[in-house]
């Protein structure tokens, strides 16, 4: 490049120069940097919450169950022998719910026993329950017939209500044989026929309310009649209005009101009896794993309105385990003097002039528990006071064919029970339980009439292969004091009873039964002067279907 051309770049450079500055100088200026370097923020540190483990529960959930007891012993309930169906687990899964079972004997003719079950079974259930039984002994009028028809039904509703009812009629037909070949007597004028209409409703709620109350009113309303002239007529009728309120988990009080009626025509008369009880029972509940605790008294109103004031505490103490309970209690209680109930416990009584409730006080002490899951005990020890006792003696001047009730106003007795069970679904269960009764201190009677000091009974179930069962009972008893024509007390002889049975099936629906009652042919009697059937056989079939 020569000299001019240098000049003229310099000079070119310095013009641009001055342009520039005498440009605007107020803009901001600005720098553009371009770069792979990004700026970030440090994430901030966060404080880490660890959960504390749960602690380790070791101990076991303590369930609380009020099972009633299985087997109901009744004082001064005769014994009866009545062929029964076997009896089925209700908790195993059955495709049979209906059944037929007929049979006959040497004194049984004829026998039979239905049972049929409609509803879903879910929300709905209804059952219908008929027996016929007749029977015929050696002596001329040692014959009966009971007949008893039954329907019952149960309803579920969505909010946890549930509705039961049953109506039922039983028909009841008995000779008054226990008298002494002189007299002379027509069939009718031995025939004692008792007939009783039933009705029993209810209504529960299976849930606790939002206000935690637990309800059940129930009542029962019953017919009874005689055959006699003139004819004795009897109205029953029983409300219990119960209400429990339940207070946090472990506590709970009850209040109930309960009006048992009783009306009686008496045939020797133109008026008429009424036997009423009116009760209200409040009661404070404690109910823990260990701790079973009531406590209340009962006021009452007897006949004639006489006011009585009954205890009701009641304490079940039990192991962690639930496997033995300590039971001691102080209770009373009314047994209803009606002609209905009388007729239960001795069918050859008289028609009663007069009906009194017999008040029980019952101080007692007793335990029960059970050894593993199939052996079952229970004891228990009673001091009772009894309170217009109904006694049952027989009369002097026909011939002692008909029992009269007599009245102890007051008698004490000392009770023992116990019982023991072995039970093994339906494989095996065999049960026993005994009744010892010393009875003292009678106020208006010479002696207990009638009622039995000592009872035994055991029975024993069996499925001995697939598809046959066996079974044996025994029943045996001391015997009760009974009142001789010339008024003097003399005690009956004791009596033992043994039955045996089986019952195979021979088709998938169609089931054969024998059974042997009063094996030892023991013809004693439970009250005297009627001595039961001997040895005698009976059999049949059952024939089940309608499973779903």
């Amino acid at each position: 490049m020569d000299k001019k051309s240098v000049i003229l770049l310099l000079l070119g450079v310095w013009c641009a120069g001055s342009y520039v500055q005498a440009q605007d100088t107020t803009k901001r200026r600005t720098i553009d940097i371009t770069s792979s370097f990004k700026p970030v923020l440090r994430e901030a540190v966060k404080i880490n919450f660890n959960a504390a483990p749960p602690a380790v529960d070791t101990s076991h959930p303590r369930l609380v169950y009020n099972i009633p007891s299985q087997y109901m012993f009744l004082s001064y309930q005769p014994g009866e022998m009545k062929p029964v169906a076997l009896q089925r687990d209700t908790l195993t899964p059955w495709e049979n719910y209906n059944y037929i079972k007929l049979g006959f004997g040497n004194v049984v003719l004829p026998y039979a026993r239905m049972g049929f079950s409609f509803g879903d079974g879910k929300s709905t259930f209804i059952n219908i329950f008929a027996d016929q039984l007749s029977s015929h002994g050696t002596p001329e009028f040692q014959k009966s017939s009971l007949t008893d028809v039954k329907v019952a039904g149960t309803y579920k509703t969505q909010n946890n209500l549930e509705w039961n009812g049953s109506l039922g009629f039983k028909n009841d037909e008995y000779y008054l044989y226990g008298f002494p070949d002189t007299l002379k007597y027509t069939a009718d004028q031995l025939r004692q026929t008792f007939q009783t209409v039933e009705f029993n409703g209810s209504l529960r709620n299976t849930v606790p309310t939002e206000f935690g109350l637990l309800y059940h009113p129930n009542l029962k309303f019953s017919v009874f009649s005689d055959n006699h002239t003139p004819q004795g007529m009897e109205t029953n009728a029983a409300l219990n209005l119960p209400l429990e309120k339940m207070i946090g988990k472990e506590f709970a009080f009850d209040l109930g009101f309960t009006a048992d009626l009783t009306h009686y025509n008496l045939p020797v008369s133109t008026s008429a009896q009424n036997n009423n009880i009116y009760m209200v029972t409040p009661a404070f509940l404690v109910k823990t794993t260990n701790l079973f605790l009531q406590a209340s008294v009962i006021p009452s109103w007897d006949k004639q309105d006489v006011f009585h004031l009954l205890p009701n505490f009641v304490a079940n103490i039990s192991t962690d385990d639930q496997r033995f309970t300590f039971q001691l209690g102080y209770i009373g209680y009314y047994d209803k003097g009606s002609y209905q109930r009388f007729e239960s416990i001795n069918p050859w009584l008289a028609q009663p002039d007069t009906l009194e409730n017999t008040r029980v006080y019952e101080p007692y002490a007793g335990f029960k528990g059970s050894l593993n899951n199939h052996f079952n005990y229970a004891a228990k020890v009673g001091f009772l006071e009894y309170k217009n006792m109904p006694l049952f003696v027989n009369d002097s001047i026909n011939g002692g064919k008909d029992f009269q009730i007599r009245y102890a106003t007051s008698m004490e007795a000392l009770q023992l029970h116990g019982e023991v069970s072995y039970l093994q679904g339906e494989q095996f269960n065999v049960t026993a339980s005994v009744n010892i009764n010393q009875y003292t201190d009678l106020k208006g009677q010479p002696t207990a009439w009638g009622l039995l000091p000592f009872e035994f009974k055991t029975a024993l179930k069996w499925e001995a292969f697939k598809d046959f069962w066996a079974k044996v009972d025994l029943y045996t008893f001391d015997g009760a004091q009974y009142r001789a024509p010339n008024g003097v007390s003399f005690k009956g002889g004791t009596g033992t009873d043994l039955n045996a049975g089986v019952e195979f099936r021979i088709l998938r629906q169609l089931n054969l039964w024998f059974q042997m009652n009063n094996i030892f042919n023991d013809k004693y009697e439970r009250w005297h002067q009627y001595q039961v059937y001997g040895f005698n056989v009976l059999g049949g079939i059952v024939f089940s279907f309608g499973g779903k």
